[in-house]
C-alpha cells in the first residue's frame, strides 16, 4: 500500500500543467492563494509530524506585486514588510509543493502546508506529501535546490490543490 501511494504522489508530482506565469496562481488569481506570507513569520511552527497553524488569509485591498504575481496581506504593516524585502517573505519555489520539486515536477503549494526552515518558507501539496518531505526536509530541499535550476523556467503549475478550497481574499 506503501509503494502504491508513493507511485501515486510520484506521478502526480512529475505531471506538470500549462500557466502563464512564475508563481502559482489558483482560481483566487493571488499568489500562495491570497494568504499572507508575511504573517507566517508570527505563527508557531509545529514540530514535525504535527500539523502546521492555518495561514492568516490577506485582503484583497492590501496588495503587492512581485514576481509576475499579486500577493495580499491582512495588514498595511504586513505589506510593508514585504515590500521592503520581498524574496525573503516569498515561498520558494514560486509556491509550487516543495516536495514536488524535489521530484523535479512542479505541482501547487497548499498554504496551509507549510514550514519554514533556515528562513526560507516551503509548502507542500497535501498531508501525505508532508509526510514524505518531512522524513528527510534536508535531503529533500537539497534535492529541490538541485532540480529547481533545470525547472525554474517551466509554466507555473495549472492544477488545483487537492482537498483545499480559498476563497479570494475579501476587502474590509
Amino acid at each position: 500500500m506503501k509503494s502504491f501511494v508513493f507511485g501515486a504522489v510520484t506521478a502526480l508530482v512529475m505531471s506538470t500543467g500549462a500557466f502563464a506565469g512564475e508563481q502559482y496562481l489558483d482560481g483566487t488569481g493571488f499568489a500562495v492563494s491570497g494568504y499572507d506570507v508575511v504573517a507566517y513569520r508570527s505563527l508557531e511552527q509545529s514540530p514535525l509530524g504535527s500539523p502546521q497553524p492555518a495561514a492568516v488569509p490577506g485582503r484583497a485591498d492590501i496588495t503587492a506585486d512581485y514576481n509576475g504575481a499579486r500577493f495580499a496581506f491582512a495588514s498595511t504593516e504586513n505589506r510593508d514588510r514585504f515590500l521592503a524585502n520581498p524574496a525573503y517573505y516569498a515561498p520558494q519555489y514560486d509556491g509550487h509543493c516543495a516536495f514536488g520539486v524535489s521530484k523535479g515536477g512542479k505541482v501547487p503549494g497548499n498554504p496551509n502546508l507549510w514550514r519554514i526552515v533556515d528562513d526560507k518558507l516551503y509548502l507542500n501539496i497535501t498531508p501525505v506529501v508532508v509526510g514524505f518531505w518531512e522524513s528527510d526536509v534536508p535531503g529533500n530541499i537539497s534535492k529541490a535546490e538541485g532540480n529547481w535550476p533545470g525547472i525554474e523556467a517551466q509554466a507555473a503549475s495549472d492544477r488545483v490543490i487537492p482537498g483545499f478550497s480559498s476563497e479570494a481574499p475579501k476587502g474590509n
